[in-house]
């Protein structure tokens, strides 16, 4: 209990530096992989206000046992039924507790609830919108983050090796998705990160393919994109196998790709810009005469959430830095033709980045 209260209170810590830095008195949040972070918080429809010296859990009767069983440090206050709005209630607090300068998440915050919370609100107290706050605490990865996280791509590891016994001729993109979720679930998984990806043949252009009603051919690439939830945290997997013997274009875009991801995998370190770690994986399959044909990003960062900071993409001027959990996930797809991607979750180090996801990527043939 001792190492969670004080894996807490620096998670918190790190906020309230930020506050600091930007003058705040208080901070509104709505966002719940936010919420999650500072307070342990599981459930949901719950709100969190910091001030340097108190913690308000702003809720209802449907969570106020849970929030006792799962935060501590913070004071319950409810609202709904007989109690005041969720409006009222926070201008009440900055009113008790001379909240002068509140930031409030410009993310999470719909114009509607700004409106009423600005009505609310006594005229010397300030809204200040800000973005970014908590999830820059969240970029660098704490030691039970990062097992969960291990334990999230160890689920999908298992579940992938499951799933390669089902795939043949005649089965369905549908029926693939649906055992591969159910297993996940089975080898612990609360539900997936994701929607799930299952693409075969001409469809594996698609990059982000919903799993259809299409048969599985003789002949056809699929490609697998999936995630395990594990206590909150999020693994994010993609494979790409052969239903019988490849061709040689099959072959030759494989090894293409395989080669941009080894070498995303070898350049990712603590230091690196995102936008060159993208560059640098982009390059590899420019030079094969397919840099058109990729079009997203190298990655993305992962934990709470499925697609968080820090992002790899030609534009992230991000610094990345050890601690930060990301994707490598180098594609190429063929319009008419099908396509594929190779994707792992990695733990960047100052030295590199440690893969967590350990599923074989020679081309498997099924």
């Amino acid at each position: 209990m001792t190492n969670l209260t004080e894996t807490m209170e620096l998670r918190r810590s790190r906020v309230l530096k930020g506050m600091e830095e930007q003058g705040l008195d208080g901070l509104f949040l709505m966002g719940e992989a936010n919420i999650r972070y500072v307070s342990g918080f599981t459930g949901g429809d719950s709100y969190v206000l910091f001030t340097s010296k108190k913690r308000f859990f702003i809720t209802d009767s449907r969570y106020t046992e849970q929030v006792e069983q799962e935060c501590f440090s913070f004071e319950i206050v409810e609202h709904r039924g007989n109690s005041p709005g969720l409006e009222e209630t926070v201008a009440r607090l900055c009113n008790e507790y001379h909240i002068k300068k509140i930031g409030f998440e410009q993310n999470f915050l719909t114009y509607e609830i700004y409106e009423k919370l600005s009505r609310a609100l006594e005229e010397k107290t300030n809204l200040v919108p800000v973005s970014g706050m908590v999830e820059e605490a969240r970029l660098v990865k704490d030691e039970g983050e990062i097992a969960l996280i291990r334990k999230a791509a160890e689920i999908a590891d298992e579940t992938f090796t499951y799933v390669l016994g089902l795939i043949k001729p005649g089965i369905k993109e549908k029926d693939i998705e649906i055992e591969l979720e159910y297993q996940m679930k089975k080898n612990g998984a609360s539900g997936t990160a994701f929607p799930t990806i299952v693409a075969s043949g001409p469809r594996g252009s698609l990059p982000h393919a919903l799993p259809s009603q299409r048969v599985i051919k003789q002949g056809d690439f699929i490609t697998l994109d999936f995630g395990a939830v594990y206590q909150g945290y999020c693994s994010d997997i993609t494979r790409t196998v052969c239903v019988g013997e490849p061709n040689q274009k099959q072959k030759e875009i494989y090894h293409i790709v395989l080669e941009a991801q080894e070498k995303g995998l070898q350049s990712l370190r603590a230091g690196i810009m995102g936008k060159d770690a993208d560059k640098l994986v982009r390059n590899v399959i420019e030079k094969a005469g397919y840099g058109s044909y990729f079009g997203h990003g190298l990655g993305h960062g992962v934990g709470l959430e499925i697609h968080e900071e820090p992002f790899l993409n030609k534009r992230s001027e991000k610094v990345l830095t050890s601690g930060a959990v990301v994707t490598v996930e180098p594609g190429i797809y063929l319009p008419n033709w099908g396509g594929l991607r190779i994707e792992d979750t990695v733990l960047v180090t100052q030295k590199g980045c440690e893969t967590l996801t350990h599923s074989p990527k020679e081309l498997i043939v099924l």
